[in-house]
C-alpha cells in the first residue's frame, strides 16, 4: 500500500490545538501517514507539513473578514491548486466554516472524501449550513452529544467523538503551587487578561482590559497582571499595545494551563479558552466586542441566549457574559474586583468545573477523532 496522505485545514488557534491533539493520536495509531495542511505550532509539533500558517486566516467579525478578504481568497486559491495537483486520500476540515464549507464544495468536485471535525455552530446561527454539509461533507465528527440529532435528522453521517479538552485540561497544581512554578509572588493576587487569539479581538478588548487593571492596581497595589501570548500572535504587535499602558504585564508564551491555574481571577474573550479556564476551576467572566456593524448583524442571526461555551453546553448562565457596550473599564474593574474579594469565588468555580465536565460527555475525544479518520481511510 502506498503512503496515505491527509490534508487538515483550520483557521484559528483553538482549531490548531484540537487538530494538533488529533494528529498526535493519529500518528501513534498509524505512524507512516502523511499529514499536510493549514495550521500552526500544534499541528506542526504533531508532525504536520504546514503549507500556510493559520494566523493568516484568523479574523473574527464580518467587517474584519472583509478587510482581509483578498489575502484569504489568495490562500483559498493556492490550497485548491495544491489539492488538484496532490490529491489527498482524505480532507479533514476543522471548524472555520466560512472558509472550510467553500473548500468542501470544491473538494467534492475533485472527488476527495471529506471529514468535518468540530461542527459549525448550526445550533446557534445559520442552521441552513446543515444542507450545505449534507451536500458536500461525507461525515461529521462532532464534539457535543447534543449536536448528533441535528445531523441525524438531516441524514448526515455523524459521530460524537467527545470534547478533547475533557482529557487535555489536566492540572494537579493548587493556585499557590502554580504561582511558585510561574515565578509569581505568593503574597500578591493575580489577575489574568485573556483578550483572545485573533488580532481583531485583541484590538477590541486589550486596551479596555489594561485600563481596568490600572484602576484595580491604583486601588490595590498588591495585584499582579499576567497575559498568555496566544499562538499565532506576534509579540512585537502585542508589546505595542502593552506599551500604551503603565500597567506592568507578565506575558507568558508557554505553560498556558499553569499560568491559568496561577490566576485568582480572569477576564477572557469568548472562545474555547473559556472552557479551559472553567475546567481548571479558575474564577472568571467573559468580555466580548466586535465592530458595531458586525454586532448588529450577528445579533439578528444568533438564535441562542449565550455566547460562552460553558453556558451553551450547560444550558444556563454559569459564567457572566459582558457583551459589546457592557464591556467598559468600570464594569471590568468591578467584576474583577468582585471575583478577587469574594471568599466563595474558588468554590463556585470548582462547582462550575463539575457542571461543565458532566455536560461535555465522553472522554478520549482526540483518539476517537483519529480513529474516525482511519475508519474513513480504510473504507
Amino acid at each position: 500500500m502506498s503512503q496515505q496522505t491527509i490534508v487538515v485545514v483550520t483557521g484559528e488557534a483553538s482549531g490548531d490545538a484540537h487538530a494538533g491533539r488529533m494528529i498526535g493520536e493519529l500518528k501513534q495509531l498509524r505512524p507512516d501517514i502523511k499529514v499536510r495542511g493549514i495550521g500552526g505550532d500544534n499541528m506542526r509539533a504533531a508532525g504536520t507539513e504546514i503549507m500556510v500558517d493559520f494566523s493568516e486566516l484568523a479574523v473574527m467579525g464580518i467587517v474584519e473578514v472583509l478587510r482581509r478578504y483578498r489575502r484569504i481568497k489568495n490562500i483559498f486559491n493556492q490550497l485548491l491548486v495544491d489539492l488538484k495537483a496532490n490529491k489527498p486520500d482524505l480532507l479533514v476540515l476543522v471548524d472555520y466554516p466560512g472558509f472550510n464549507l467553500k473548500l468542501a464544495k470544491q473538494a467534492k468536485k475533485l472527488g476527495i472524501p471529506i471529514l468535518y471535525y468540530i461542527s459549525p455552530k448550526v445550533w446557534a446561527w445559520r442552521a441552513g449550513r446543515v444542507k450545505t454539509i449534507k451536500q458536500y461533507v461525507d461525515k461529521m465528527a462532532v464534539l457535543f452529544p447534543f449536536e448528533v440529532p441535528i445531523y441525524q435528522d438531516a441524514g448526515v453521517p455523524v459521530t460524537c467523538v467527545g470534547h478533547p479538552l475533557v482529557d487535555a485540561v489536566q492540572n494537579t497544581l493548587t493556585t499557590k503551587q502554580a504561582k511558585i512554578k510561574m515565578g509569581l509572588k505568593l503574597n500578591r493576587r493575580v489577575i489574568g487578561l485573556f483578550p483572545g487569539s485573533r488580532r481583531s479581538e485583541i484590538d477590541n478588548l486589550l486596551p479596555i482590559m489594561l485600563n481596568a487593571a490600572q484602576v484595580i492596581q491604583q486601588k490595590n497595589p498588591n495585584v499582579d497582571v499576567v497575559l498568555p501570548l496566544a499562538p499565532g500572535i506576534d509579540e512585537v504587535y502585542l508589546n505595542k499595545i502593552l506599551a500604551t499602558s503603565p500597567v506592568p504585564v507578565k506575558v507568558v508564551s508557554s505553560n498556558f494551563y499553569d499560568l491559568t491555574a496561577a490566576c485568582d481571577a480572569i477576564v477572557a474573550a469568548s472562545g474555547t479558552v473559556t472552557l479551559e479556564i472553567a475546567l481548571l476551576g479558575v474564577p472568571h467572566f467573559i468580555a466580548y466586542r466586535v465592530s458595531p456593524i458586525s454586532y448588529q448583524i450577528l445579533r439578528r442571526l444568533v438564535k441562542i441566549p449565550y455566547v460562552g461555551l460553558c453556558n451553551i453546553v450547560t444550558g444556563k448562565p454559569v459564567i457572566l457574559e459582558l457583551l459589546q457596550d457592557e464591556v467598559t473599564v468600570e464594569r471590568l474593574e468591578k467584576e474583577l474586583t468582585t471575583l478577587l474579594g469574594e471568599p466563595t469565588s474558588k468554590a463556585k468555580a470548582d462547582s462550575i468545573r463539575e457542571q461543565v465536565l458532566t455536560a461535555l460527555g465522553p472522554s478520549g475525544g482526540a483518539r476517537n477523532a483519529a480513529q474516525t479518520i482511519l475508519d474513513m481511510l480504510d473504507n
